[in-house]
């Protein structure tokens, strides 16, 4: 078996998230409840991962996962993972520099929305995320259009996420806004699907609270990562 190392913290809840779903599916696999998978979670400062990237110190973010990656490396992960979307701005500048494979969420998430065979799909996640173009490039080149919800939204939707998931926190009125911006999507851009595109999502957006396909990006990766846990060495 592969052992995984997940660079975490990025929030902590999402990173619970991952290792109770990685241990579930685990466990699915092999049809036990007695097994559990090895793994090693380094977890880092979310608060600076935000910092470095509001301040544009891209190079410093970079730096600051591969150091991440790195320690994962020396305790004998067989690959890596970084728990969350917005890190991913430097997912390339990271695998470039470190020695075990690594599992874009943001790849595995195009992989599957074409094969929903989805042309018009909307995008929320942090300001990051929807400001820059790591998230959306595969999907252009893959002559998909992407959107994301005005600049007024995307500022609550970011606030939301720092002040109340990032802490666990579920409010009523915030799942109420979010559906409506979605909801607003679905009629004004045509959207035929949305990326929750920040792996604390999927606490307030749950399957039956939309008309769409949601592409829950941390179940995504997860998913991919059991199964790469499962390929032979060899």
């Amino acid at each position: 078996m592969n052992k995984v190392g997940i660079v975490g913290g990025l929030g902590p809840e999402s990173t619970v998230d991952y290792y109770q779903q990685i241990i579930s599916k685990y466990q699915d696999r092999l049809g036990s409840k007695e097994v559990l998978p090895e793994l090693f979670i380094n977890s880092i400062n979310m608060y600076k991962v935000f910092h470095l990237i509001d301040t544009n110190q891209v190079d410093g973010l970079a730096d600051y996962l591969v150091d991440a990656v790195k320690k994962l490396e020396l305790v004998g992960a067989d690959f890596a993972i970084i728990s969350a979307n917005t890190p991913h701005i430097v997912f390339d500048q990271v695998q470039q520099q470190v020695q075990i494979p690594m599992i874009s969420i943001v790849e595995e998430t195009y992989k599957k929305a074409e094969a929903f065979g989805i042309d018009r799909i909307g995008l929320i996640g942090t300001k990051f995320t929807m400001e820059n173009d790591f998230f959306k490039t595969p999907f252009i080149s893959g002559n998909k259009e992407i959107f994301v919800p005005t600049h007024s939204e995307q500022q609550y939707i970011h606030q939301k996420i720092v002040e109340e998931l990032e802490n666990g926190i579920v409010n009523v009125e915030t799942k109420g806004k979010y559906l409506e911006i979605i909801k607003r999507m679905t009629h004004e851009d045509k959207i035929q699907g949305i990326i929750l595109g920040c792996t604390e999502l999927p606490m307030i957006i749950k399957d039956d609270d939309l008309d769409i396909p949601q592409f829950n990006t941390t179940e995504i990766h997860v998913n991919s990562i059991v199964d790469t846990i499962f390929l032979d060495k060899n």
